[in-house]
């Protein structure tokens, strides 16, 4: 399989970069699963600045109150009530990292250089027998420089229909764990041992490749602070309203039996 390394400043400009790479250097395979081709290689996306603005790309599929919401799933955890029990699901990635946060806590305070701060979210005897097994495998912080660095790794990543959602959210939680901390945001590592592009999406990702080599950086992005972010906070009532009523017919249908 090829590596491709990818970098830029900000968010946006480390995802536009992977499509062009995707698009340009991506090897096509099978994927049996489910019956199509890919464009597959394995890549490491660096953001240098992930807090910088701009911070949120055009190029997503998706708008702001979809990114709220998957903000406040992997953050909040508001639909970790969906695991287990007949639910529809067998694990959401905040169930699987959340109780291990006051150990990320802990060790970095004991030892702000440790190489110890690690949460597993690949969970073996779930996910080996899970159609559907988690993506996201595990989260690693150093601190060096006094500043928080992230370090994600994916065995497999939707680049043009999941990446954006992905690093956007885990970017946050990074900037969480940095606060909790009292240090600077560092750098966000995000590799993907398998970053592919389905078939079906072949030509979308040709669209979104030729609008990078033609527009400017400006025209494919928004500002997140005083601008997207207020747009994404209007959608927090709604968001919950959807998730209490989802909770309430589960309810009604457990209670049926």
């Amino acid at each position: 399989m090829k590596e491709i390394f990818v970098e830029g400043q900000t968010l946006p400009e480390a995802y536009h970069k992977a499509l062009v790479e995707l698009m340009e250097t991506g090897d096509i395979v099978g994927c049996p699963d489910y019956n199509q081709l890919q464009k597959e290689c394995s890549m490491t996306v660096v953001v240098h600045q992930p807090v910088k603005e701009p911070r949120i790309s055009r190029l997503m599929i998706g708008g702001h109150h979809e990114l709220q919401q998957y903000v406040m799933e992997v953050l909040d955890g508001i639909l970790d009530f969906k695991i287990g029990d007949g639910n529809c699901w067998e694990y959401t990635y905040h169930a699987r990292y959340a109780y291990q946060m006051p150990f990320i806590l802990s060790e970095l305070t004991r030892n702000p250089l440790t190489r110890r701060a690690v949460m597993n979210i690949r969970n073996f005897e779930v996910d080996s027998k899970n159609p559907d097994p988690a993506c996201l495998q595990s989260i690693q912080f150093f601190i060096r420089d006094d500043k928080l660095h992230m370090k994600v790794l994916f065995r497999s990543n939707d680049l043009p229909e999941a990446f954006f959602f992905n690093a956007f959210a885990l970017i946050k939680l990074q900037e969480k764990v940095a606060a909790l901390l009292a240090v600077d945001v560092g750098t966000y590592t995000h590799r993907s041992n398998s970053m592919h592009c389905y078939e079906k999406d072949f030509s979308m990702l040709e669209r979104f490749v030729e609008g990078i080599r033609t527009r400017s950086l400006e025209d494919l992005t928004y500002e997140y602070e005083g601008y997207y972010e207020k747009l994404m906070e209007e959608e927090i009532p709604a968001i919950m309203e959807k998730v209490e009523k989802l909770k309430k017919e589960m309810e009604e249908r457990k209670a049926k039996g």
